[in-house]
């Protein structure tokens, strides 16, 4: 009896053992991700994809996902077939996006948002303000006037003309942002939506007779840049490194990614434009594998943290944004205090100043 007792207990102890090992993963969903989706977004949001939290967290939630990057409004161009998702950087591309694959009805979200700013060096930025191109709130932080800034475009001002700068060797030359390129990139595409909105007098374009009256001055803009730019990711890090133009583009989600993941800014300063259009990030799910991704990007509360680790500004998130962001005021505008947003004129319009912008088309 003792030995058939000893069977029977070597037996339950074996069984035990392989229950454990068994189950013991159904107490860590961390680790089961069971979808593969491959994506297509703004290089701004390669970082937060790459992120070791938010891929812990996405897996938690049953994904995998690969992504590769491309400008937003090129995304419809692209052999969509090849992909579960597109990602651009506002709803305006979206819409092309989810037309090129043939969808309709199709149920997008926009996750989280980000105003476009741009980052100076503290020398360019006290030569802007001191000219009245700019005010400051602080050594690091101020607003960029638009009205202004694009009358001494128009002018064809030099930086040598404003006073002061020449105590500053890198400030030579024609005074210009460094954008991306309008026809390809959200963020060059919105920068254009807000400058032909100020000078088609606070109004937003809506024919061709105010395509005419901007396009000179957007082409201006454009023009005196040289090469475009085909993402924000380079001028960005140029910067950061100690090199690049003096005023570039950026999308104030870089800014505060830098911020929060205690990189130093060096002596960076950040203009918000008092007139700018919010890039509303949106995911446009393309096959059943992802369509539910997106929903849970803009509303499951770890990702929507970690969301906010890299910059971003959730959907109806102002708290969470604010208190994250909160060591940082010296360079960010949270509450976005006096900067005025405008709506963004249709893609027709939009693609046509962009054109105009290149001086590669006399028409919309």
């Amino acid at each position: 009896m003792r030995r058939i007792l000893g069977i029977v207990l070597g037996l339950l102890l074996i069984g035990g053992v392989l229950y454990v090992v068994a189950f013991q993963g159904q107490d860590h969903p961390e680790t089961t991700a069971t979808k593969t989706v491959r994506g297509v977004i703004g290089s701004e949001k390669s970082e937060f994809f790459r992120d070791p939290d938010v891929v812990k967290a996405l897996a938690a939630k049953g994904y995998t996902v690969r992504t590769e990057t491309s400008g937003s409004w090129a995304m419809n161009q692209l052999a969509l077939k090849e992909f579960d998702f597109a990602f651009p950087s506002s709803s305006e591309p979206a819409k092309e996006v989810a037309a090129a694959a043939g969808l309709k009805g199709v149920q997008e979200t926009k996750p989280f948002f980000s105003p476009l700013v741009v980052i100076a060096r503290q020398g360019a930025a006290k030569v802007l303000a001191d000219n009245g191109l700019a005010r400051m709130t602080g050594k690091n932080s101020g607003t960029l006037l638009m009205g202004p800034f694009l009358k001494a475009s128009g002018e064809d001002r030099t930086w040598q003309q404003l006073p002061g700068s020449a105590a500053h060797a890198e400030l030579t030359g024609t005074v210009f942002i460094k954008t991306t390129d309008p026809s390809s990139s959200n963020s060059g595409a919105l920068f254009l939506a807000a400058t032909s909105n100020v000078a088609n007098g606070n109004t937003v374009v809506a024919d061709d007779a105010g395509i005419a009256r901007t396009a000179p001055l957007m082409r201006k803009l454009i023009s005196v840049q040289g090469a475009l730019e085909p993402s924000t990711d380079d001028p960005f890090r140029a910067f950061i490194s100690g090199s690049g133009e003096p005023l570039i583009l950026v999308y104030e989600s870089q800014v505060a990614s830098l911020l929060l993941q205690k990189q130093d800014p060096g002596d960076m300063v950040v203009l918000y434009p008092d007139t700018t259009v919010n890039s509303a990030h949106t995911f446009v799910p393309l096959t059943e594998q992802a369509k539910e991704l997106g929903t849970l990007l803009a509303t499951d509360p770890k990702l929507r943290e970690l969301a906010v680790l890299r910059g971003f500004r959730p959907q109806e998130g102002v708290a969470e944004f604010t208190a994250a962001t909160a060591p940082h005021t010296a360079y960010l505008n949270t509450g976005l205090t006096g900067i005025r947003q405008v709506g963004t004129p249709t893609v027709k319009i939009l693609m046509a100043l962009a054109q105009r912008a290149k001086g590669q088309g006399d028409t919309p």
